[in-house]
């Protein structure tokens, strides 16, 4: 259609997604969560709310070169919940076939292949790697970002750069939950393709703007006593390195990260991991490693015995250290539908407790194997 028509009667199209998925651990100390945004997660016993998803998004054409979009995802919430939200909602025009801009709701992109981590048709395994983006607390913000793109050498080039605020809360403890919503963020990423490779460096900034609950944790004003320890106004930097090689049969992913906290109520963390399937007919068996570390900062000390153990106590909580060994295989019944199982063996320090929920009642050894069974589609 020209433009004439479209501007006359735009173009509607429906799309979606969903997975079906089924988890469970062989550990009662700790739950397994797929990241951060999860409350709780699994334990010994089979649960469908760790990996189950299903999004519904609608594209309208208004002319050849401008499109709206608008998604909603249920899915398991910080609340406990499975209200859909809306987890995009933009305006995009095309000045050329090389620029772009996007206005509105708009997906996170800190890493490479974050933006569609809930498509689990997608991804080779059953999830993203929990080492590497169980940390991404953000799904997506309200602002803009800009987009460009160039050819260079054998390749093409592409440039992004947005900036908005967050819109979500994260389950911070039992029953309480941090409102991270009116938090800035801006950031971009580079990125070169060049026929099965693919590079992307990107980086972004999150500045918080509403504190930390802990005073309703602790029942006391903790942050008025301990003030060196405020999260509010604090940044939080999120510098990654990715590389995709992806031809034929073989699909290799290599990812690198570092978080960093202006605050020392967070410890700074690095992640990594690699995975590598490679297709035989409509089976693909994959192999996987990835490894997440934390680094906790000096902490303020006070002299008074309680508040400093609630110090070190909350910088515990955002420690890890730990290796997740993952093998598993993915079946494309058809076309749009797959079917994946997954092993991974977690193998960590006791300590490490940043990436599970559960552990308050002793007996976490660092040590814990996860199954999952899944079932992707999308229309």
């Amino acid at each position: 259609m020209d433009d004439a028509a479209l501007a006359e009667s735009p173009v509607v199209s429906l799309h979606g997604f969903g997975t079906l998925g089924m988890t469970r651990t062989n550990e009662d100390s700790a739950q397994f969560i797929r990241d951060l945004t999860q409350p709780n997660g699994a334990d010994t016993r089979w649960t469908a709310k760790v990996d189950s998803v299903l999004g519904i998004q609608a594209n309208v054409q208004f002319s050849a070169s401008t499109e709206g979009v608008v998604q909603v995802v249920s899915r398991y919430h910080a609340d406990s919940s499975y209200r859909p939200e809306l987890a995009w909602a933009f305006l995009r025009h095309d000045f050329s076939p090389d620029f772009s801009l996007r206005v509105g709701r708009l997906g996170t992109e800190f890493y490479m292949l974050g933006d569609s981590r809930l498509v689990g048709y997608s991804n080779i395994s059953v999830r993203p790697p929990a080492d590497f983006y169980g940390s991404l607390v953000l799904s997506y913000i309200d602002g803009i970002d800009i987009t460009a793109t160039l050819p260079v050498a054998s390749g093409l080039l592409k440039g992004k750069l947005f900036a908005g605020k967050a819109a979500e809360k994260e389950p911070y403890a039992p029953g309480i939950l941090w409102d991270l919503q009116g938090s800035a963020l801006l950031g971009g990423y580079l990125d070169f393709t060049s026929g099965p490779w693919q590079f992307r460096a990107s980086y972004a900034q999150l500045q918080f703007n509403q504190e930390m609950p802990v005073d309703a944790l602790t029942g006391m004003p903790y942050l008025s006593l301990v003030p060196g320890m405020a999260m509010a106004n604090q940044r939080a930097s999120f510098s990654s390195l990715g590389l995709v090689y992806d031809k034929g049969p073989l699909n290799i992913q290599f990812m690198l990260n570092q978080i960093k906290h202006d605050s020392p109520a967070y410890a700074d963390s690095n992640a990594a991991y690699i995975l590598g399937g490679y297709r035989v007919g409509a089976l693909t068996p994959f192999l996987g490693v990835s490894r997440s570390l934390s680094d906790i900062d000096t902490l303020p000390v006070t002299g008074n015995p309680v508040l400093d153990g609630v110090t070190a106590s909350l910088a515990a909580h955002s420690f890890t250290d730990r290796n997740t060994y993952t093998v598993g295989g993915r079946w494309d019944i058809q076309k749009n539908l797959a079917l994946k199982a997954q092993v991974d063996w977690i193998r960590g320090q006791p300590s490490s407790i940043f990436l599970v929920k559960g552990t308050e009642s002793g007996g976490w050894d660092g040590h814990m194997t996860v199954f999952s069974l899944a079932l992707d589609f999308v229309f």
